[in-house]
């Protein structure tokens, strides 16, 4: 996500980080280039105007904070004013104080609004909670098994009945009280456009149940135009957030950076992938940092805790520490990857690596390579997952044959295990680094998310 706004960003700022003072002549020059930066991510133009007058009298005005140096409080400017036009602090849902809270979900058509319903349910039940999908979309063909789909996968319950949209939603809700369910999502019909009568049926449905929450399921590819959406949206019904989707695709940023300031509503979610678990909190902070290089170490180890149980990060510290790492070790390694999502999203939140993101494409070591090399250990005998030397020629066909791959490939993942493995047993020997990766590896057990970011400071 907003991959052309951060290298461009980055590189705006490298440049200034050459100079050793800048001067107000440098401030407005650099002040031009970023202008240029975020109209290139679409974001609406009077949005830009905006960022860039409120800049510069930041810039101009303050005075440099001690240890800075100059460049680096452009930086430290550029990232205070990106998180205020996220959003400041963030946003939650909110909680209704009679159960069950009620989330009306509302879009357009092809902005993967059912599919963010399931989303949501999914998020919400791994959070402690009890939601309800209720299908209100009556238009759309196949729209409702869809939705049951979902809810049978997540496990979550699932409400519709024949009758008008209103009807439905006050049934879903009756259905929630009933059975003593906390939360209750509702999926709106999409439309093409803002034609009067749906936008009606919407407030008869707002109307009906009351809901706590309005929320705008809006693609991040459509750029400014999703804080146009949004502004009519809220005009008409009254929104209370939006969720952006497909922001790991090709979203330029100013979907994310417009919304706020156009429609004056916050963005709660942000959907980072097909699966269902790939719904994210929006933090304007996090995400922020991701933009001009800073990286977001606590997103990262939220996607690793999230990612495995405090037990086998417990079990993958004390094997690490001892230097017994096999075939079997580096598996569990590749499957940990695949679940916090691709290799380019990962590197982003790292400081100082987003840089090389785009590496990986020419690199060779891509998420469809994880796939592969996952199938090919899978492919091993448990024998030769924990003593790699006893596999020979023969044994490298077989296991290329078994994973669909090639001897190439074979050689390729032994290849990656090995320098693991030696990087480790270096490791080992160097007592400085281990002790900070072992405490990076207890922090992570015990949860201290604060304590890893002042690391990386």
């Amino acid at each position: 996500m907003f991959e052309v706004l951060s290298d461009r960003l980055r590189s705006i700022l490298g440049k200034a980080s050459r100079k050793g003072r800048l001067s107000v002549s440098d401030i407005d020059n650099v002040l031009s280039e970023i202008k240029v930066a975020l109209i290139e991510a679409d974001v609406n133009i009077k949005v830009v105007r905006e960022f860039i007058e409120e800049l510069k009298v930041d810039l101009v005005g303050r005075e440099i904070a001690s240890g800075l140096k100059p460049h680096e409080e452009v930086v430290r400017a550029v990232y205070e004013k990106l998180v205020e036009y996220l959003g400041g602090g963030g946003s939650d849902l909110v909680v209704s104080p009679s159960p069950p809270t009620v989330v009306m979900m509302v879009g357009l058509q092809g902005s993967g609004k059912t599919t963010t319903c399931a989303k949501l349910a999914n998020f919400l039940k791994n959070s402690g909670r009890h939601p309800v999908l209720v299908a209100c979309d009556v238009y759309r063909p196949a729209a409702i098994i869809q939705l049951k789909v979902l809810a049978e996968t997540i496990n979550v319950d699932f409400f519709h009945k024949d009758a008008p949209p209103p009807e439905i939603a006050k049934g879903g809700v009756l259905y929630a009280k009933e059975r003593g369910r906390d939360f209750v999502i509702l999926d709106t019909a999409g439309r093409l456009h803002m034609d009067e009568f749906m936008m009606q049926e919407l407030v008869n449905i707002r109307d009906v149940v009351k809901p706590t929450e309005i929320v705008l399921v809006v693609d991040a590819m459509t750029g400014q135009e999703a804080a146009n959406v949004a502004k009519v949206f809220k005009e008409r019904v009254g929104l209370t957030g939006v969720i952006l989707t497909k922001m790991d695709g090709d979203a330029r940023g100013g979907a994310a950076l417009s919304v706020r300031k156009v429609a004056g509503v916050p963005i709660k979610f942000v959907g980072v992938g097909e699966k269902v678990d790939h719904l994210e909190r929006f933090h304007p902070d996090r995400v922020a940092g991701r933009i001009i290089g800073m990286g977001d170490v606590l997103t990262l180890v939220e996607k690793v805790k999230g990612a495995v149980s405090e037990d086998k990060i417990k079990s993958m510290e004390e094997r690490f520490l001892v230097g017994d790492f096999t075939l079997e070790d580096f598996r569990e390694q590749l499957k940990l990857l695949r679940k916090m999502g691709s290799l380019g999203s990962i590197i982003e939140m790292i400081p100082g690596l987003g840089s090389y993101k785009n590496l990986l494409q020419g690199s060779g070591f891509s998420d469809k390579e994880i796939a592969h090399m996952e199938a090919v250990i899978n492919s091993m005998t448990v024998e030769e997952r924990r003593n790699p030397n006893i596999i020979d020629s023969s044994r490298k066909r077989r296991i290329a044959r078994g994973s669909g791959t090639n001897v190439e490939m074979v050689n390729r993942v032994l290849k990656q295990y090995n320098r693991i493995k030696k990087t480790m047993k270096e490791l080992k020997k160097d007592k400085k680094r281990l002790n900070e990766m072992e405490r990076v590896m207890k922090l992570m057990s015990m949860g201290s998310l604060e304590k890893i970011l002042k690391m990386f400071k």
